[in-house]
């Protein structure tokens, strides 16, 4: 199980970090990763990380702008968004994937949080 938290409403240029906790089994060992769906648009990769959180993915969209990082011992991954745009504005999930590649799509991954939500005013 995960569970997503840390969304809200933030003006333009501020700073949001997203938390995701995991339980119920141990996720050392997936790649995780976060996804977004804004209102009428396909839910969309942002950022994904490998298991020992060596190796780090994210969309060029928010490239230099938001970090994931994840902690095994506490079962969770994080995500750092600065400067953030009305653009970011979408639900923010959570997921798991213990599949060996094609983590730019949602089909690779086995486990879902249930989205908060971050809202971007200008």
């Amino acid at each position: 199980q995960l569970q997503a938290s840390g969304g809200g409403l933030v003006q333009a240029g501020d700073s949001l970090r997203l938390s995701c906790a995991a339980s119920g089994r141990t996720f050392s060992r997936d790649f995780m990763g976060w996804f977004r769906q804004a209102p009428g648009k396909e839910r969309e990769f942002v950022a994904g990380v490998s298991w020992n959180g060596g190796t780090t993915y994210y969309a060029d969209s928010v490239k230099g702008r938001f970090t994931i990082s994840r902690d095994n011992a506490e079962n969770t991954v994080d995500l750092q968004m600065n400067s953030l745009k009305p653009e970011d504005t979408a639900v923010y999930y959570c997921a798991t994937s213990t599949r060996g590649g094609g983590y730019y799509f949602t089909t690779a991954y086995d486990y879902w949080g249930q989205g908060t939500q971050l809202t971007v005013s200008s």
